[in-house]
Order: structure tokens, then sequence, then C-alpha cells
């Protein structure tokens, strides 16, 4: 059996997320569904990560087994020819023996993307946040930095979730904007950091809004953090503007042969 690790992108819109579920579309039954074709028997995939529904990727990271003698890059052809038109492989390679996209990736980064404009455009309804209203994106941007570092995220992850700890490091967290044609701004919001709680980022964006909006000080998020309450944060963001980036493994793990 050799290992394989392919780095997808989807269109999240239509799935109930990455992971299989019995009764809903999902990333991880058609990327499945497609390995079995090729191998002639059912293959297990494990993610990076466990993206929600409606959640997009530019660069998820998948890991699996597979006896068929097959190369990487006629892997890679052979399951975009399967696959349906909103997940595509982008690369494939083996791995070495024991690889795992889930417990060995080392960092993550992901973007959440707001349209700040008075109209929303057609062609961004799927992929952003639309707030017509105006935000203070300074005020936003000094709250963004206070994330950076370990700290407790108890505050902004999802009840009930099952993680052992809440404790993360940041290494990154900011806004940057551009504008958009016919007025208004896109707003772009990147985070990096070692693992992310269940809705952290996308709650974080829901409260760095509140920022904006001058219901929060960019101060308050350190007081915030000691909170360790979910209710003490803001709202959840739409899952509509959020995407995994990129998924990052040390160099020296067992990654590739090449």
């Amino acid at each position: 059996m050799r290992t394989f690790k392919v780095i997808l992108s989807y269109d999240g819109s239509d799935f109930s997320g990455f992971q299989s579920q019995s009764n809903a579309r999902s990333v991880q039954a058609e990327l499945e569904a497609a390995l079995a074709e090729v191998e002639g028997t059912r293959v297990v995939v494990h993610g990076a990560g466990r993206t929600d529904a409606g959640v997009h990727a530019l660069g998820q990271v998948a890991s699996f087994k597979l006896s068929n003698s097959i190369g990487a890059d006629d892997l890679r052809r052979a399951l975009n020819a399967k696959l349906p038109g909103d997940v595509r492989v982008l690369s494939a390679e083996e791995a070495a023996p024991g690889f795992n996209a889930r417990f060995h990736a080392r960092s993550k980064i992901y973007r959440y993307r707001i349209s700040n404009t008075r109209v929303l455009s057609p062609f961004q309804r799927r992929y952003a946040w639309h707030i017509s209203r105006s935000l203070d994106l300074d005020a936003m941007r000094r709250a963004a930095r206070e994330f950076v570092g370990q700290h407790d995220f108890g505050s902004f992850h999802a009840l009930g979730s099952a993680a052992k700890t809440s404790i993360r490091t940041m290494t990154q967290s900011d806004w940057v904007e551009e504008p958009l044609a016919g007025g208004g701004r896109l707003l772009t919001y990147e985070i990096a950091g070692t693992g992310f709680l269940k809705y952290m980022v996308r709650t974080i964006v829901g409260t760095l809004v509140e920022v904006g909006d001058g219901h929060r000080t960019a101060d308050s998020m350190r007081a915030l953090l000691g909170a360790k309450r979910r209710a003490a944060a803001g709202p959840t963001a739409p899952p509509t503007g959020l995407y995994l980036v990129r998924v990052d493994y040390d160099a020296a793990g067992p990654v590739s042969f090449t």
C-alpha cells in the first residue's frame, strides 16, 4: 500500500462540509467515491480540517492509501475526471508511510472576506459576507492584533465542543482592504495558527465586526479572551466568507519522498 497526499480546492456552497455525513453531500464522500473507482474498492480519506457547511477551501489537504500502481500525476488527472466541478485536486504526491493529513499538520491559515459595499455583487453572494454599513477598519485591526500569541480561546468556540483544551497559538491576525468596482471595499481577514476550534474563526470575525460597528472597543479583546465563555463573544459570522487557505507541515516530518 502506498500513501498519497493531495491538495484540494472546493466551493463549499453546496456541501454539508468536508466530513462525510449519512444524509448530506460532503467533500470527503465525493473524493472517496472517485478513489473507489480508481482503486476498485473503498478508500478511506483523512482530511487536514473538517470545514463546515458552506465553507470553502483553497488548499485543503487529504491523505489516503492505495494499492493501485497509478502514478501521482495520473491519479490527479483521474480524480479530476471523476469529481464534480466544485471540487478539484490541485496536486497529488506519494507521501511517506504513516503520513496523516490531519495529525501531522502543524499550522493552518484561514481567510474571511467581507463585501463592505452598498450593493452586493451577484458574483460575491456565495463567497463573502455582505455588510452594507460603514465599519471602522482601524479599530478592527487593533482588535485583531490581540489574538496573536498563545491564548485560551474558550470564548470563541462552539458550546459542547469535544476539544481537550481551548488553548491555541496564533501567529497572524490582521485585515487588509481593497476597493471594489462600483464602490465599496473588500475586507479580508487572515488568521494563522497551530490549530483552531469549531467555529473559532467565524466567531472571531463576528466579534471583530462588533468592534467595527462601535459596539465593542479594540482594547476589550483582552478581557474577552480572559472570560473563556462563549456568551461573552459576538455572533458567529456566516460560513459564506470563510476559506481554508493552506495547511503547513514540518519539513522534517513524514510528508513526502520528493
